[in-house]
This record gives structure tokens, C-alpha cells and sequence, in this order.
């Protein structure tokens, strides 16, 4: 079944969560342009890159240090629900990692915050069992963190990060560098890693859909959702110096292209087949692709911006996600999936 973007979505992110990502984008704008201090012994010490997900300063030595911050969000009512902790520490560290790399930064080290309503021991174990696991496939050291029992605010869980990464030679992959011609290669997602859980469980709950519930051969809905968000470092941090851009496709799905240069048009026009769970949350929520492209990665769960004569040389590096040629870069504006009519102009 294809929902066409002309069908009425039954359910849609803005509706589940009564947050409009348009609207949300531009408080978190207006934010920016608040929070602007800037050390006053150190002038040019930050380094200003608007669109991207984690900031840079100025360290000397002719290198930047990189810092970002996220969360796991409503993918812990999942765990929560099924009672099991151990992968969403490796989501932490991937949501914080993965947008490192996506500016050109080696990730170096991370701090957890862990806000709970009571203390349980099997739980936080768990969950530093996930962080330790992805701090080892990240090849970085948690540092420190901080575990909060604070019940008057967090009636169950959060769980947080912070990472800092080193960018070398001052290289700052911010998409600058993109031009008409390059090619877009995307590395496959390992599902639905950590975004769109709201409207998931909004579906759910509403359609009566319990998460021990078949939908591949021999996994639940649970046991699918709760796959650990693929971490992209290793493979690619050798190879910065033959990149224009990167993209990091979580919140906001194909829109994130527009952050790295909007002033060019991003054509995906060799989209990977929607995993079958993206399929079968379009079908039980009735869907449109604009919605799941814009809410989901849809399979493309990273994304590389180069000049077409190194595809060898990253293919080969990334072998490992299934690299493929999605689509290529144009003078214009936005990001476009042709095939299915999907346009987005905004972030």
C-alpha cells in the first residue's frame, strides 16, 4: 500500500505531539541568536556555523574542539514498557557521536545525565552497560555524569548526553564546500533509531497495537524498536579530507540536507527501499511520504556529500552499512525525492 501525498495522514508527528517542527526550528533560532555571549579574554574563540548540530571553538594548536548535546527521548517509554535497559545507552552515545562526525569531528570523550523518579539499581546498570558498549564502538571515553533523582519533575526516565570531538587542521566539514555535481552516498540505518517515537507510540496506542506483536518473521514491534542506533565514527574519520558534507538523518529526516547549504537543491532520486517497518508504520497510521520523510530516516541513517571520483574510496570504507548512491546534488534550493513528489524548502 502507498500513501500518496495527497491522502489525509491520519497521523502525523505535529498532531502526536502538538509541536510543529517549523515552529520549532524557528524558537530554537530566535534561542541562538539570544545565547550569544562570547568569552571576553578569548575574542574569535567560537567559531560560528549556523544549521548544525553541535558548536565549535577555537582550542589553538591548529585544532577546534566540537561539543553537542542529546537525548534518547520517548524511545525509553519503549524500554521502559518492555523492561529492558541495555541498548538505549548505546542510542545515547550514537545520537551525540553521530553529530560530531557530521562537522568533521573525531569524538574524544562524553558525559551521561541520568534523571529518574527513584533510584533503580538493575536499571542504571543496564543503561551503563549501553553507554559503556558505545563509548567501545565509538572509540571514546566517558568522563563523568551525573544521575539525578528528582520525582517532583521526571515522573519515569531521561537519559542524556554530552560529547566533545577534536577537528584537526581546522577542517570543519559545515557544507560549504558542496557543489553543483557531487554525489550523495547514504549508509543505511539500523531502523528506526532514536526519533519519531511519539507519533510510533501514538499509532500504537491508538490502533491497540501491543509491542509483542509479529511484524517481521521471528520480531516483535518491540524487540524492532528498540534496535540501537547504528554509530558511524570508525568508518569515516579517516576520511574527512575527501568530504564536502555530511548529514546526520534523525529529527526532521531529509530536511536535515538543507541545514548543511541552502543554496543548493539535494535530489534523492535512488532512495533505499523503506525498511518493512517503515512500511508497516505508513500503512497502520496511514501515513503520507512527505510525513515519514520528514519524521523518519527511512532508511538512510547518514549521509556523505563528495565529489564524484572518491565513491570508490568511501563505499569501500563503509562496506560495512551498505553504502549506495541516493542522489547527487544542484544549483536550487531544498531537497527533493522526485519519484514520490516530496519537496521540503525549510528546515
Amino acid at each position: 500500500m502507498t500513501i500518496t501525498n495527497k491522502d489525509k495522514d491520519d497521523f502525523t508527528y505535529a498532531r502526536a505531539t502538538g509541536v510543529d517542527i517549523s515552529k520549532k526550528n524557528e524558537s530554537v533560532r530566535k534561542l541562538s541568536d539570544i545565547i550569544n555571549f562570547t568569552r571576553q579574554d578569548q575574542p574569535g574563540a567560537f567559531v560560528n556555523i549556523k544549521g548544525h548540530y553541535a558548536g565549535i571553538i577555537d582550542i589553538g594548536n591548529n585544532l577546534y574542539g566540537a561539543i553537542t548535546t542529546d537525548g534518547v527521548g520517548s524511545k525509553l517509554l519503549i524500554a521502559k514498557e518492555l523492561d529492558i535497559w541495555n541498548s538505549v545507552g548505546i542510542d545515547c552515545v550514537a545520537m551525540n557521536v553521530n553529530d560530531l562526525l557530521a562537522i568533521g569531528a573525531e569524538p574524544v570523550a562524553m558525559v551521561d545525565y541520568i534523571a529518574l523518579d527513584q533510584i533503580n539499581e538493575r536499571v542504571i546498570t543496564e543503561i551503563g552497560r549501553g553507554l559503556n558498549k558505545g563509548a567501545e564502538m565509538s572509540n571514546i571515553t566517558i568522563v563523568g555524569g551525573e544521575t539525578a533523582v528528582i520525582p517532583d519533575i521526571i515522573k519515569n526516565i531521561d537519559l542524556s548526553g554530552t560529547a566533545f570531538g577534536i577537528i584537526k587542521n581546522k577542517k570543519i566539514i559545515d557544507g560549504s564546500s558542496i557543489e553543483a555535481g557531487d554525489i550523495i552516498i547514504g549508509l543505511e540505518s539500523s531502523g528506526i533509531h532514536s526519533n519519531g517515537y511519539t507519533l510510533i507510540r501514538k499509532i500504537l496506542k491508538d490502533k491497540r497495537i501491543l509491542l509483542n506483536e509479529p511484524v517481521e518473521k521471528n520480531r516483535t514491534i518491540g524487540e524492532i524498536l528498540l534496535k540501537p542506533t547504528y554509530i558511524y565514527v570508525k568508518e569515516l574519520i579517516n576520511n574527512f579530507e575527501y568530504i564536502h558534507g555530511m548529514a546526520h538523518i534523525t529529527g526532521g529526516g531529509l530536511r536535515n540536507f538543507i541545514r548543511l547549504n541552502n543554496t543548493y537543491h539535494f535530489v534523492i532520486d535512488h532512495p533505499y527501499e523503506r525498511p518493512k517497518i517503515f512500511k508497516w508504520l505508513a500503512e497502520e497510521g496511514n501515513i503520507s511520504d512527505q510525513e515519514m520523510y520528514q519524521t523518519f530516516n527511512m532508511g538512510t541513517g547518514f549521509a556523505i556529500i563528495i565529489n564524484k571520483q572518491y565513491k570508490e574510496k568511501i563505499m569501500n570504507t563503509c562496506s560495512r552499512f551498505n553504502p549506495r548512491v541516493i542522489g547527487y546534488v544542484e544549483a536550487g534550493h531544498g531537497v527533493s525525492v522526485p519519484a514520490l513528489d516530496i519537496n521540503y524548502n525549510i528546515y
